[in-house]
């Protein structure tokens, strides 16, 4: 398990807080989803037996946004 911070793009409105949220915990191995629309980030906890974070990166880049930057770090 580890911790992941992305930084995005692309970010315009409320509305866009909830797409990713939504699209994030739909992905089967990701818990504990927080998109903090003013600093541009969605923080995440992924269990990488189940998924990884290129995994996530494609459907937020599907979903329109661009990923700037990732963080991780072990539990």
């Amino acid at each position: 398990m580890e911790k992941v911070m992305m930084k995005l793009g692309g970010l315009t409105c409320p509305s866009c807080l909830t797409k990713i949220q939504k699209g994030v915990e739909s992905i089967g191995g990701t818990a504990d989803v927080k998109v903090l629309f003013n600093a541009g980030k969605v923080k995440f906890t992924l269990d990488s037996a189940q998924t990884s974070i290129d995994k996530v990166q494609k459907n937020i880049e599907k979903m329109g946004y661009a990923v700037q930057g990732v963080k991780t770090k072990e539990l």
